[in-house]
């Protein structure tokens, strides 16, 4: 974990050195969801208890089952009922099954579920000179990532606007009271439909819009690439996801603590792969992320920003090698 502070620790002083203004950033902080939850220490499971590293017939898959919808569909997954204990119904499937099939059958019943060290490290961004213009910077994701990445800017002295809809609001606030306060306190808060005229005017009018949902449910919405870069030429769109924005990989979900495992954020004992801490490809991603948009702004860059929590996560271990 030492190494693993100082990484970021270095992350945070890169992060400064492309802010105007100064932001205090402590790396212990930067990984914790303080007070808010009851956590043990990391292993097999992760501190929260939602996931789980799991051995298969070949290799090992970390799973997250913090959602009803994701228990639901274990029984389809591993051929079992619904009235056997999810947890057991996986690690008996997988003795039989390589981490590769249990990862493609998973990923077709939308599961976050991921191979160990299966990432590659994030790739330079391919943005493309715009022109020099004010805006305010839209959060429009939810949870830890993209929020933090939010809360960064904010710090960084840009004005931020966190978008809610009414009938989905971001359950941070609900579950995690004292980090929705860190996160969010900086910004101004205002409820609206995602479908409406509204947001895309407020869009057309940003200088940075970030996302937190995947491509084709952003797309349902009418916020896809083609019509926001017509609206907005000169727009930088963060778009965090689990896996990837392009291709297969957009399709696929995934939380910090499975997006950690894929990207090999991951300590070894006696060749059992184990948790480091608890959801670490959230914050590592929205530290990055940040950084990754404030460089960009000081080079008067446009364009998406493909910011990924599993390959995010990759480019901190390869720093721990």
């Amino acid at each position: 974990m030492t190494a693993l502070l100082d990484a970021i620790a270095a992350a945070g002083e890169k992060l400064i050195a492309a802010s105007s203004r100064r932001i205090s950033f402590d790396p212990r902080r930067a990984i914790s969801r303080g007070d808010d939850l009851d956590l043990t220490p990391p292993g097999e499971w992760s501190p929260n208890g939602h996931s789980r590293i799991v051995c298969c017939a070949e290799g090992w898959m970390a799973v997250s089952l913090a959602r009803a919808e994701d228990r639901d569909c274990v029984p389809a997954w591993t051929g079992t009922t619904f009235d056997d204990d999810p947890w057991e119904a996986i690690v008996e499937r997988a003795k039989t099954r390589s981490a590769a099939e249990m990862v493609a059958a998973a990923i077709e019943l939308h599961l976050p579920a991921a191979r160990v060290c299966e990432a590659a490290p994030l790739e330079q961004p391919r943005l493309e000179r715009g022109r020099s213009r004010a805006g305010p910077v839209l959060d429009l994701s939810a949870l830890w990532a993209g929020p933090y990445c939010g809360a960064l800017l904010a710090e960084a002295g840009h004005e931020v606007i966190k978008i809610e809809s009414p009938t989905r609001r971001d359950t941070t606030r609900e579950h995690l009271p004292h980090l929705d306060l860190r996160l969010n306190n900086l910004k101004q808060n205002v409820e609206i439909s995602l479908e409406s005229p509204q947001l895309k005017a407020m869009i057309a009018d940003a200088r940075i819009l970030i996302t937190s949902a995947r491509p084709f449910a952003l797309a349902r919405l009418g916020l896809d690439e083609t019509r926001l870069f017509t609206l907005n030429p000169d727009l930088l769109w963060i778009a965090i996801t689990g896996h990837g924005w392009h291709g297969s990989a957009g399709l696929r979900i995934g939380f910090g603590d499975d997006c950690a495992a894929a990207g090999g954020l991951v300590e070894w004992h006696h060749d059992t792969p184990c948790f480091m801490g608890d959801a670490l490809a959230d914050p590592l991603t929205g530290l990055t992320a940040a950084t990754l948009a404030l460089e960009a702004l000081e080079r008067g860059e446009r364009g998406l920003l493909d910011v990924s929590l599993a390959r995010t996560a990759r480019s901190f271990a390869v720093l721990l090698q």
